[in-house]
């Protein structure tokens, strides 16, 4: 069985890194972990934040460098003792996907909490869908049908399918992509209209 991180998990962590960080710094999760904090999923199976300041990343990984966290798959970090592994995106871009707003700004993000230095946010219902929808792994349609259906009085689905179209016109793989936005609006409003 694959180990889930729970917000309970995730915040004694953040609660230890806070200890070491010594200036403010934004955390903006996206992700599993956008969900989890959004209690959308109950759990994560790794933990993805972005951060949007270049200085603070840079800040944020000497801090967990001393902290013993040390490089795993692609961008993660990991410690050897912890069972998760920590994907810290630099800039405006989550794996592949370059949003086209800065998600520090107010609109772009969910206030979570403040934890001593760093400031928790989670990535907005938009941006959360489009860059999920963008990988096109089944598991990432799964979610982002769970945030539609928890969220969906809260989602306007023609500027989601604007933002979509938008952000996938930056994209190199944007012919291969851009009907991925059409098959999940269908695909909602099918349960929809069955009224799951």
């Amino acid at each position: 069985m694959e180990n889930r991180l729970t917000t309970k998990e995730l915040f004694e962590t953040l609660n230890q890194w806070s200890r070491f960080i010594k200036k403010k710094v934004h955390l903006i999760a996206c992700g599993g972990t956008a969900m989890t904090l959004l209690k959308i999923k109950a759990s994560t199976k790794d933990v993805d934040f972005m951060i949007p300041n270049i200085a603070e990343h840079a800040y944020i990984k000497r801090i967990l460098n001393d902290l013993s966290y040390k490089p795993a798959r692609g961008i993660g970090l990991k410690r050897d003792n912890e069972l998760y592994v920590f994907d810290l995106f630099c800039g405006n871009k989550i794996h592949t996907t370059e949003l086209l707003k800065s998600p520090l700004e107010k609109e772009n993000h969910i206030f979570i909490k403040n934890i001593g230095n760093i400031y928790l946010g989670a990535l907005n219902y938009y941006d959360l869908i489009v860059s999920k929808i963008m990988r096109a792994a089944q598991v990432d349609f799964d979610d982002c049908e769970l945030l539609y259906k928890v969220k969906k009085d809260e989602i306007d689905i023609n500027v989601l399918r604007d933002r979509y179209r938008e952000t996938c016109s930056y994209d190199v793989s944007e012919h291969r992509i851009k009907g991925y936005i059409d098959s999940f609006i269908a695909r909602v409003n099918e349960v929809d209209e069955n009224g799951k």
